[in-house]
């Protein structure tokens, strides 16, 4: 997709979060969140680095109690010693400013602090709470996101803006009013942060909702009305296609307005299931809607009644796996093969035109075709495979291509 093709994204202030820039004109930034007991370090810290090797830029975990808290430094220490640098953030409720307090060496481990203004303190606490971590992040010099959601939101308000609805001459659905004080609870605790001192530059928002049509409605006034940057997430998605499709409905619409510096794809893993996922869903959303590139995109075709070999479901799935299994070296070894583009299609109606269209493709025989499995290289006829030996030999034929466009000694002899 080329980027005419894209909305301009909207302008916002940059914040660095350790050592990653949100907002300002940067790559729209990856997110996730740890599901373990923080207090269990090593725990943590495995699946911490298992994030970040898939792909999370920033990864966020649970600081709920004062096991947790103390946990977090030795946990920052443990992931620096395996060369493990992301940015973590500490996700506070109730009693952040109490932990944040009494326990500095938290406080300071933390790349940013996430607070929600709608259980961050109750009643006569709230403003007094609030404060006290806006002042420690002001101390140790640490970003904040204000993250309003859905299922907390900040009941004085909301009671508030329903009151005035009901006096008005036009009352609007309480829907609209649910969503006007998602907007305006981040809003208005992004101005009380900013009283208190904590600059623009490290204030990012969030106002999460659990279904995409007030998600899109909630972070499209939010962008309107505000410069901060942006944290998106469709909150509680769900499991499996339900969350992921929900996840990218909601998710694309927004990214597609210019809305959007950081986003997460909160997925309810299968029990025991791969937490990453959930940084997969998101690189993949990035990546084919042109924002982003992580790994070489492998086009197949979904097979019909011209295609009942599975040879090419086959093929197409173990190039993929091969891919993904080879980037975190390729990566180093081969700067910018993430651009990569590869087909693996199962017969001759869209086969030979679709590889033309990748950097190498391959059209394999469907029913009734001669034995024979046309390789395009950059948009013209390489060669032909055939035998039991097709899958290996176009495998290899990757990685030779890759290796020509890609190695060191190409790009330095074209330098």
């Amino acid at each position: 997709m080329s980027e005419a093709s894209l909305q301009p994204r909207r302008r916002s202030v940059p914040v660095q979060v350790g050592n990653v820039t949100v907002g300002g004109g940067a790559p729209v930034v990856v997110q996730s969140m740890t599901n373990t007991d923080t207090a269990d370090v090593d725990s943590t810290v495995r699946q911490v680095a298992a994030l970040a090797n898939a792909g999370s830029e920033i990864v966020r975990i649970t600081v709920d109690r004062d096991e947790a808290a103390a946990a977090v430094p030795k946990i920052k220490e443990r992931l620096l010693k395996i060369g493990c640098n992301v940015p973590i953030v500490g996700d506070f409720h109730y009693i952040g400013h109490k932990l944040l307090a009494e326990h500095p060496g938290c406080a300071e481990a933390l790349d940013k602090y996430r607070i929600n203004p709608g259980n961050v303190g109750f009643k006569d606490k709230k403003d007094r709470q609030f404060s006290a971590i806006v002042e420690m992040a002001i101390k140790h010099n640490k970003p904040v996101r204000i993250g309003a959601n859905w299922g907390s939101l900040d009941q004085e308000l909301l009671t508030h803006l329903m009151d005035q609805n009901a006096k008005s001459n036009a009352p609007k659905e309480a829907r609209e009013i649910t969503q006007e004080a998602m907007v305006q609870s981040a809003l208005l605790s992004a101005a009380r942060a900013e009283e208190i001192g904590l600059p623009r530059n490290r204030i990012i928002l969030s106002a999460k909702v659990s279904a995409v049509q007030d998600l899109i409605c909630v972070y499209s006034e939010l962008g309107r009305r505000s410069d901060y940057a942006i944290h998106l997430g469709l909150t509680e998605a769900g499991m499996g296609s339900k969350g992921i499709v929900a996840s990218s409905a909601a998710l694309g619409i927004l990214l597609q307005q210019g809305i959007g510096d950081t986003i997460r794809v909160s997925l309810t893993p299968e029990p025991g299931g791969d937490r990453t996922l959930e940084v997969k869903v998101a690189q993949e959303i990035l990546q084919t809607m042109g924002f982003r590139t992580f790994v070489p995109l492998v086009a197949a075709c979904p097979g019909c009644g011209r295609t009942t070999s599975t040879t090419f479901q086959e093929l197409a799935g173990s190039i993929q796996k091969f891919i993904i299994a080879s980037m975190p070296e390729w990566k180093k070894k081969y700067p910018g093969v993430e651009g990569l583009n590869v087909a693996v299609m199962g017969c001759i109606v869209n086969g030979p035109g679709e590889s033309k269209h990748a950097d190498i493709g391959i059209s394999l025989p469907g029913t009734g075709e001669a034995p024979a499995a046309p390789v395009f290289i950059d948009g013209k006829k390489a060669v032909t495979l055939r035998g039991p030996t097709v899958a290996a030999d176009f495998q290899k034929l990757v990685v030779d291509y890759i290796e020509k466009r890609y190695g060191q000694g190409t790009r330095t002899a074209a330098e």
